[in-house]
């Protein structure tokens, strides 16, 4: 009689209700052509396996569907905080929200940057598997195939905040209602008595920014009034972007009296053109923001905006990846929404006479 095989090197599918083995760890050595231990060692993330066996691995690993079991894995007490970017204050509330969440969980928090990329690099999928932390979290970034299927087979469980694109049906992601802001933005300011309205989007990549310019879009056109192309320029979120956009649609001959820039960032830089110009907010020129960011009360004039609960998502977000690591969200929604709010404040009003710029 053969003694049991160990639990680490099973390999389980669930299909329809019942459990079924598909692979060994001594298996997939064998195919792969290696030892059992340098498959181990693979999905350790030891670092002295050499690249092209570590990808053999993983590829055989993938085709298998191994997932190591959760009760087994070693996890440090860490949570990886990816960003697309880390440079604004933006950026800051995120962190103070999943720090809040880390810290009563006795965790430490692992930032990265993925240079503006929508996905990180493969070095740092292979950092996080040897991390094995209790969870990552992506932040207007996301995951590609292989990344995904790494993160699987070390039970290291992800959450999106605020997802770049459509993350798919199978990875939980945090949002907020963009679209209804976009919308509650821009009919503020038709209720003002703006009728050529500018907005200055954000990334065209992103699916944030496609869903506030079509709130833009739904509100205009729920008014009756005519959606101008030439009246939406596109930016990248950066107060830089609003400035040189800003400038360009205030300098038209028939420029709007109001604009909605897309982001609190962008809504500064808006500023800038405007003072630049000689207009004055709101008597010249009515300027309303997205996000909400602390600096928005204290500029002059107070910016008015659509709160984003940044905080709060980054903290939503923080819960649903412990859930998830613990087994607790597997049967809860992966996709959620926080709500939008509108904060009026002194930057929007009525508009004045329309000034022709030379």
């Amino acid at each position: 009689m053969t003694s049991p095989e160990p639990a680490e090197s099973r390999t389980q599918t669930r299909t329809q209700g019942r459990t079924a083995q598909t692979a060994t760890l001594a298996e997939i050595a064998r195919e792969a052509g290696v030892s059992a231990p340098t498959v181990s060692k693979v999905l350790n993330g030891r670092a002295d396996v050499a690249p092209a066996t570590r990808s053999r691995v993983e590829d055989l690993l993938r085709a298998h569907g191994y997932r190591r079991r959760r009760a087994e894995a070693t996890r440090s007490p860490l949570l990886d905080l990816v960003f697309h970017e880390l440079e604004s204050a933006w950026a800051m509330e995120v962190i103070r929200g999943v720090e809040n969440v880390a810290r009563d969980a006795g965790l430490s928090v692992v930032l990265s940057e993925s240079a503006g990329r929508l996905t990180p690099g493969r070095t740092w999928a292979d950092q996080v598997a040897a991390r094995r932390p209790h969870g990552v979290i992506l932040v207007l970034s996301g995951l590609d195939e292989s990344q995904r299927a790494l993160l699987t087979s070390r039970s290291i469980p992800f959450v999106v905040m605020d997802p770049a694109g459509d993350p798919g049906a199978d990875v939980p992601s945090i949002g907020a209602t963009n679209w209804q802001g976009g919308l509650a933005a821009t009919r503020h300011l038709v209720e003002l008595g703006h009728r050529r309205i500018g907005a200055i989007s954000g990334p065209s990549q992103m699916m944030c920014s496609r869903a506030r310019i079509d709130g833009y879009r739904a509100a205009l056109e729920t008014a009756g009034l005519p959606v101008d192309p030439a009246l939406i320029a596109t930016g990248d979120f950066h107060h830089e972007a609003g400035y040189r956009r800003g400038l360009e649609l205030l300098r038209r001959p028939d420029r709007p009296t109001a604009v909605f820039a897309g982001n609190d960032l962008q809504a500064l830089g808006v500023y800038e053109a405007a003072r630049e110009l000689g207009l004055r907010i709101p008597e010249d020129l009515s300027v309303v923001g997205f996000d909400d960011l602390p600096v928005a009360p204290w500029v002059g004039p107070p910016l008015t905006t659509v709160r984003q609960p940044l905080t709060e998502m980054a903290e939503a977000a923080a819960k649903l990846v412990l859930d998830l690591g613990r087994d607790e969200g597997t049967e809860a929604a992966t996709r959620v929404e926080l709500a939008t709010s509108l904060v009026v404040r002194s930057s929007t009003a009525g508009p004045a006479q329309a000034q022709v710029l030379h």
